[in-house]
């Protein structure tokens, strides 16, 4: 490895046992909301990755206070006490850096759009390319003043100036837990009940931890009303590891050769595992041992998985999408190993996430040697094809670098993998990972 290339090579053996970074999505919605709580609150197991520490300094400029009880070195702090403001956030004194971060740009902007003070969100390049005019626009509607400053329309950075809101009733035009979160957001400032439709079951980790933290929140199938305004009442909570992460070692395992990892306290939030029935219908061979409850309402278990005798393709249908949309371009990887075709379509989001995802993910399978067709909305890989290690682009995402990782343990030569640095906007410590698992001859 160095400063900017990470390489793997065909592993003899897939071996360990470890738990997975907190989930990402969850420590987001924890940093923002344990922030603007009434006392003090003992966090454990938060992804100090880029994305969620930015959302927890912006946390901080708007009075949360952060004690550190043990960190990653290099990183930041994994547990600590986090001691809210008391939603009395004071004006943040220089402009939010969200740094790469969708989620938190997205969350950020719902509840400062509700705030009695101007405001301003900037990121990357990367991120200053994403959409933000699906969340401008239900604010809008909420009587926000937010307008979107970057040179493509609806782009970052955001200059927000703090209004006294209106509820509204608002019917999600496509299926995301983002948009979602920044209604809610919103609305849990706002005097009366606002209201979502959705057009599709989504992560749902806002509504569970707006319970956690006594904020009062209803549900009934696809439709959220939050009551407002509302202050959240700050709650020890243990973050379990992100599933999104796991995924790599789900898919590492059903394509290696003598591999069997287990994976502690592992999220089981039934909106987050459709990439596990996907994996079981594909062939993959895991069991999972739920732990017996959890205080926070996210479940969570130990999983362990082993290598699949056989994988086959499959059609990831269009309602597990949204659920699972961080983990295709890993499961396109366990296409490219199995038997038959595996369809992948109804996934346009793909396109505006930190790459275009689906022409990074055609581009590197292909130069593996993988037969595979794109669409707009997706791709069909024909399984099968053998494949071979080589030098490849991350397009800067951390979830192509990692995917395209796992891809070099399972074939020969070496996978090259650059601009590897962005890893860290979710998996810090994914490079040793790497390492403890893989064993060679």
């Amino acid at each position: 490895m160095t400063n900017n290339t990470l390489s793997s090579h065909r592993a003899d053996a897939l071996r360990g046992v470890s738990s997975i970074p907190g989930d990402k999505s969850i420590s987001h919605r924890v940093a923002i909301l344990g922030g603007l709580s009434r006392g003090c609150m003992e966090v454990s197991n938060f992804l100090c990755s880029h994305d969620c520490l930015n959302t927890l300094r912006a946390m901080e400029q708007l009075g949360a206070r952060i004690t550190p009880r043990r960190s990653r070195p290099g990183f930041g702090p994994v547990d600590f006490t986090l001691e809210g403001c008391a939603m009395a956030p004071k004006q943040p004194q220089t402009d939010i850096d969200c740094g790469n971060s969708g989620t938190g740009m997205r969350l950020l902007a719902g509840l400062l759009s509700g705030l009695p003070f101007e405001s301003r969100l900037f990121g990357d390049d990367s991120l200053s390319s994403r959409p933000m005019k699906r969340i401008v626009d239900p604010l809008l509607l909420m009587g926000a003043q937010i307008k979107t400053l970057g040179e493509k329309p609806g782009c970052a950075p955001l200059a927000i100036h703090g209004s006294r809101l209106r509820p509204i009733e608002y019917h999600l035009p496509m299926a995301s837990a983002q948009v979602k979160s920044a209604i809610l957001l919103a609305g849990m400032l706002t005097e009366g009940c606002t209201t979502i439709h959705q057009p599709a079951l989504t992560r749902d980790h806002t509504e569970r931890l707006f319970h956690h933290f006594g904020v009062p929140c209803t549900v009934d199938a696809l439709d959220v009303t939050v009551s407002g305004p509302a202050a959240p009442i700050a709650r020890d909570i243990a973050i379990p590891g992100d599933i999104s992460s796991a995924a790599f070692w789900l898919v590492a395992a059903s394509i290696c050769p003598n591999a069997e990892i287990t994976l502690r306290r592992v999220g089981l939030n039934p909106t987050r595992t459709a990439v596990l029935n996907v994996l079981r219908r594909m062939g993959a061979d895991f069991d999972i041992a739920p732990a017996p409850d959890s205080e926070t309402g996210e479940p969570y278990g130990d999983i362990t998985i082993r290598t699949a005798s056989s994988l086959r393709g499959t059609e990831i249908l269009r309602h597990e999408i949204p659920n699972l949309i961080d983990e295709i371009p890993v499961l396109a990887v366990a296409a490219a190993f199995a038997s038959g075709t595996t369809h992948i379509r109804h996934a346009g989001e793909l396109r505006v996430k930190e790459s275009d995802r689906i022409a990074a993910t055609v581009s590197n399978l292909r130069a593996m040697g993988a037969h595979v067709d794109e669409y707009d909305d997706g791709f069909s890989v024909a399984g099968g094809n053998p494949l071979t290690g080589c030098t490849l682009p991350s397009y800067g995402d951390h979830r192509i670098a990692m995917s395209f990782l796992i891809a070099g343990l399972a074939v020969p030569g070496v996978t090259t993998l650059d601009s590897v640095e962005n890893i860290d906007t979710s998996y810090p410590g994914f490079a040793h990972d790497l390492r403890s698992f893989a064993f060679y001859g």
